[in-house]
């Protein structure tokens, strides 16, 4: 498989974790003692110095509250960069560039669409040029990032991916008749994959209409994370009652979901009809 490679050497997220590890080390603090004050784990802050994690803002005021600008540096100022330099939105951020890659399995309900980390270019191109008023490198821009996104399926050790998709999504027109019948075909290619996991739902299940979602279980028994979409932002928590209350909804459409050979045959039909 290919390995998702490595960050790049100038990028905001670099050197972020360098100045970081230059400080702490000039302040003589060890990974922990610099974890303990800032309420997390050696490995996160670890990742951090390696940017291997994306920063989120709370990293940057704490660490800038801990060494007090020491250096003139500005941890706040280097995440704002990070947040600049992305191509995703500001809300996708920490989701896409550090929940994603490290998760252990990653279950997606999705009853409108086919999932991001499944689209092809040519689905995710139409899907993105609907917006309104945006401009031909913007559409270019959010099709990069998210093909960049689809790497975590073929890096070393990809999370397992479950994906329960409305039976709905299968015969919604998304561009041209030969789009769907790709984006079809390349469904029944990556569900043959050991990682992946794809299972149609029956359109009567009502459950899933509130909007499409992804749980993410993490290593290191850290907590459950979710990212739920709506029409203007999406939502990442980490919240218990949040992320039970979304555990519980994807068990009920579960319910609703047909055997994965039985899903895969639907697949095959459906994809048929697109000829």
């Amino acid at each position: 498989m290919d390995v998702v490679p490595p960050p790049d050497p100038g990028s905001p997220r670099v050197r972020f974790g360098a100045e970081m590890r230059r400080l702490r080390e000039a302040a003589e603090l060890s990974q922990a003692a610099v974890a303990a004050r800032l309420g997390c784990t050696q490995t996160q802050i670890s990742r951090l110095e390696k940017a291997t994690r994306t920063p989120s803002r709370s990293d940057a005021e704490r660490l800038d509250r801990l060494f007090e600008s020491a250096g003139n540096v500005s941890f706040t100022r280097l995440y704002q960069s990070l947040v600049a330099q992305s191509r995703n939105p500001v809300w996708f951020h920490d989701w896409a560039e550090e929940i994603e890659p490290t998760a252990l399995i990653l279950r997606s309900w999705d009853p409108l669409l086919v999932p991001g980390l499944l689209q092809t270019e040519s689905y995710a191109r139409y899907l993105f040029g609907q917006a309104p008023q945006i401009t031909s490198d913007e559409i270019e821009e959010r099709v990069q990032a998210r093909l960049r996104r689809q790497r975590i399926l073929q890096q070393e050790k990809p999370p397992l991916l479950l994906a329960l998709i409305d039976a709905g999504v299968l015969r919604r027109k998304v561009s041209r008749a030969e789009v769907m019948h790709e984006q079809l075909g390349h469904l029944l290619e990556v569900i043959r994959m050991p990682t992946v996991s794809i299972q149609i739902v029956d359109p009567e299940c009502l459950t899933g209409l509130m909007g499409a979602f992804t749980i993410a279980e993490l290593p290191d028994g850290q907590p459950d994370a979710i990212h739920a979409e709506s029409s203007a932002e999406g939502q990442m928590t980490a919240d218990l009652d949040s992320v039970t209350a979304t555990w519980k909804r994807y068990e009920a459409i579960r319910l609703w979901a047909y055997p994965e050979h039985i899903s895969l045959k639907m697949i095959e039909d459906v994809r048929q009809e697109w000829t």
